[in-house]
């Protein structure tokens, strides 16, 4: 079954109700073995383009994950970025932010580690974190110190949107590439992972009482994620809704969508000049002497 992207791309200018994009949809592997035969097959794709982004030194990528608790954010990196050259790929999360990073505008922290031309770049979680938790917890927001705070929250978050959008397209118009993928779960899948981490020896270190608590606020999350998506999504830097209950089906969507993303750069490997090829010809001959 052929993947097609675009049906999970979010439009610019489309006014997001996620209620209306499934969780679930039908899977693209009718068993276990297809499963990682297909995602075997984009992972020696997405290593063969990785390598020609590193020699090729015109891009950079960067790739946003963002979602609700349990989605299976780590496991979607750990299994599609599996056959990428470590050289070549830098995976960053972003957590409460530290005093330090509480001194300096809300996108301080996540710029300082943009991926140079030739690498891909990995936020586990992002700057979208400070229109997402910030918006439903406002205790973190406070601590910011923001001077002159807007009054009312509309202007709040459409400024800080604003902000989001303007810095995307500054790194794109300077060769950056940007996919961010929502992974959409539901709460009830959501509530069978966390219980499997209490009732699973060798999954209990992932379980947290803060996630439990973060669950009680699931109703604020969406109504924040609906506005983000509708608000930041753009031609050059959109974000996709991947369903999430089936993390297998998530996975080969996330690989085909980075596939795409890298067979849609213009990339090819450096061509040696003549008096080049001459030097190795030369270098040849001696080695082989």
């Amino acid at each position: 079954m052929k993947i097609h992207t675009k049906h999970f791309r979010v439009r610019e200018g489309d006014n997001v109700d996620l209620k209306q994009w499934p969780t679930v949809t039908d899977p693209v592997y009718k068993s276990s073995e297809q499963y990682k035969q297909l995602l075997a097959e984009h992972i020696e794709k997405l290593s063969a383009l990785q390598h020609m982004h590193y020699a090729s030194n015109h891009y950079a990528v960067l790739l946003i994950f963002q979602a609700m608790d349990a989605a299976g954010k780590d496991g979607a990196i750990r299994h599609v970025m599996s056959g990428v050259n470590p050289q070549g790929c830098q995976v960053f999360s972003f957590k409460h932010p530290s005093a330090t990073e509480l001194e300096h505008d809300f996108l301080w922290r996540t710029t300082r580690d943009l991926p140079e031309r030739g690498r891909i770049g990995i936020f586990n979680r992002s700057y979208y974190e400070e229109v997402l938790i910030v918006r439903v917890h406002r205790d973190i927001l406070h601590s910011e110190g923001i001077p002159d705070a807007p009054r009312h929250d509309g202007k709040m978050w459409h400024d800080r949107y604003r902000s989001i959008v303007d810095l995307e397209q500054h790194l794109h118009a300077n060769g950056t590439r940007i996919v961010k993928f929502f992974l959409h779960l539901s709460k009830d899948e959501q509530c069978k992972r966390f219980l499997a981490r209490i009732d699973e020896p060798d999954k209990n270190w992932k379980f947290s009482l803060a996630d439990v608590e973060e669950r009680k606020s699931w109703k604020q999350y969406q109504t924040a994620y609906e506005q983000c998506l509708s608000a930041t999504s753009t031609e050059h830097s959109p974000w996709y809704v991947v369903p999430a209950d089936d993390k297998e089906n998530a996975r080969l969507i996330v690989s085909q969508i980075v596939v795409d993303t890298l067979e849609g750069l213009d990339m090819s490997y450096p061509k040696v000049s003549a008096e080049r090829q001459q030097q190795l010809q030369a270098i040849r001959r001696e080695l082989t002497a």
